[in-house]
């Protein structure tokens, strides 16, 4: 009989074993919470990472990209709580993007909550994302996202458009 991994063992796995990003390109450290339609990441400001600036902060732009990192990690832990492997997907975009600080601080610990709005049988689904200092809201968005059944045809259909 197969035994499906208990969410605090999903959560405690390393980011790396979670999503696909590596490198420089990984940007969130650890999963904090999961469920069924939600997961909160953590993430921290690196002050000599390739993004920060002058005064060692994350400029709040990459903010989407800690957005869609935690999206990811929300549908690999549901793949994997079901014993399968997420399908590649991509951030298609957002509306509203809403920054409330310019950067986020060198050294900050952020929180980043994304709530699953909508899962189409498609591949499709849009998530209520945040990321916070501490209790302070820092920026807030609904991402759109896509996961293609067959990602490679997706990927070279959209090349050759």
């Amino acid at each position: 009989m197969i035994q499906t991994p208990s969410i605090q063992d999903l959560i405690l796995q390393p980011i790396e074993t979670i999503i696909p990003h590596r490198g420089t390109m990984l940007l969130i450290d650890a999963v904090s919470t999961f469920s069924e339609d939600a997961l909160s990441a953590r993430a921290t400001v690196h002050a000599d990472a390739w993004y920060a600036d002058s005064d060692g902060a994350m400029p709040a732009w990459i903010g989407i990209e800690l957005m869609a990192q935690t999206i990811a990690a929300h549908v690999a832990l549901l793949a994997m709580r079901g014993g399968g492997h997420a399908r590649p997907g991509v951030l298609l975009g957002s509306r509203s993007y809403r920054a409330l600080q310019p950067s986020f601080a060198g050294g900050a610990q952020l929180l980043i909550r994304a709530i699953e709005l909508l899962r189409s049988e498609e591949g499709h689904g849009a998530y209520e994302c945040t990321i916070h200092h501490g209790d302070v809201c820092c920026a807030e968005a609904v991402i759109k996202v896509f996961q293609p059944r067959d990602f490679q045809s997706f990927i070279e259909g959209s090349f050759s458009s």
